[in-house]
């Protein structure tokens, strides 16, 4: 992606080749939270002065690994393994300071590369996946996007965390709300999609739902929990684009988000709020990282305390929300934070043979 002229605050620029997963165009015309995280953080990288090389799949990319991305085979390993040898292909030939990797398969290759590898842990870092960043600690830094991911596998090789962020200015500020509430996400279980209708529901409050259910999985259980909850006072609108996406988020009482997992972070919850809309969440995963509880949301321990913080949500500020936003979760802070880390690795690469455990980094909030 081609530099900005807003070049402010950056000294001795970086050439960072960021990869991409393959799955969607950057930035995603719909569903798609990591292409979105990754099309901002380009964006400001340039608009700091940094060179960055983006190897993805689809529109927006520089280096192309599919023409069109490959989103109705998300699951099938075959699209996964091939955009990374083909991302590999390209990094061979490019002098990057830094290689900042987004994929599932990519950091495989880091063993090999000149630069080293930052990875972005975008999910889980238990189970299998742990295992799989464990057998990676001696040649990629790892980054997580919360302290409560970080919390769960503390052995990890650790650079440091940074806040997934959202351009603040591209989400619409609507001070005066509506009388509905929304549940925007994948039709996943873990996302408590039904939760929310009953909420609602119990509330009193009409609910509108938007997501993606193009897996099988989301398919299963749109039709299986959530679709028998349709009916008066609860409506599925379809999977929303950006532009319908940023209308619902402004106008909605508040979001509910009744997770059913230690998410590693909500986007669509920092996104709500630089609307000026409240969240009403349970307590799982980062959610009490990002919601200042009686300030821009409510978060609560069960799913029965949400209807009453669903009814208390419209007395809060929404200047706040927005506020809390831009304060701690605007692209700007997260630009800063990967800075440091690249810096911090860079260096720490410089001087250390063979490879050992990074520093901790400093809370970047």
């Amino acid at each position: 992606m081609d530099a900005t002229d807003d070049k402010s605050g950056s000294c001795d620029a970086l050439h960072i080749a960021m990869v991409a997963p393959p799955w969607y165009d950057i930035p995603p015309r719909g569903y798609g939270g990591i292409e979105s995280m990754t099309a901002d953080l380009v964006r400001g990288l340039t608009r700091r002065g940094h060179r960055v090389t983006l190897i993805g799949a689809g529109d927006g990319v520089d280096l192309r690994t599919y023409e069109q991305p490959p989103s109705e085979r998300i699951g099938d390993p075959i699209p996964e393994v091939a955009h990374a040898a083909k991302a590999d292909r390209f990094l061979e030939g490019l002098r990057a300071d830094v290689i900042h990797d987004h994929s599932l398969a990519g950091p495989l290759g880091a063993r090999g590369r000149s630069a080293p590898t930052v990875v972005t842990c975008h999910g889980p870092v238990t189970g299998e996946m742990g295992e799989f960043y464990q057998a990676l600690s001696a040649t990629v830094a790892l980054v997580a996007v919360s302290w409560a991911q970080r919390a769960h596998a503390p052995g990890l090789n650790w650079a440091g965390r940074v806040h997934n962020a959202v351009a603040v200015d591209t989400f619409p500020f609507v001070d005066r709300k509506e009388d509905w509430v929304l549940w925007l996400g994948r039709f996943n279980p873990d996302k408590g999609a039904h939760l929310a209708i009953e909420a609602a529901r119990a509330a009193g409050r009409r609910i509108l739902l938007a997501g993606k259910q193009s897996e099988d999985v989301e398919r299963a259980y749109f039709e299986n929990e959530v679709e028998p909850l349709l009916g008066p006072g609860a409506e599925y609108v379809g999977e929303a684009d950006a532009d319908l996406k940023r209308e619902l988020l402004s106008r909605a009482r508040c979001l509910v988000f009744p997770l059913q997992w230690e998410e590693p972070f909500g986007m669509i919850m920092i996104e709500a709020m630089a609307c000026g809309t409240p969240v009403v969440a349970l307590k799982r995963g980062s959610v009490p990282e990002l919601v200042a509880d009686g300030v821009t949301g409510f978060v609560r321990d069960e799913p029965p305390e949400l209807p009453s913080a669903i009814e208390a949500a419209g007395e809060l500020d929404p200047a706040a929300a927005r506020a809390h936003v831009a304060r701690h979760f605007d692209v700007s802070v997260m630009v800063e934070g990967y800075e440091r880390v690249y810096r911090k690795v860079i260096s720490s690469e410089e001087v250390r043979k063979p490879r050992h455990l990074l520093p901790v980094a400093a809370d970047l909030s």
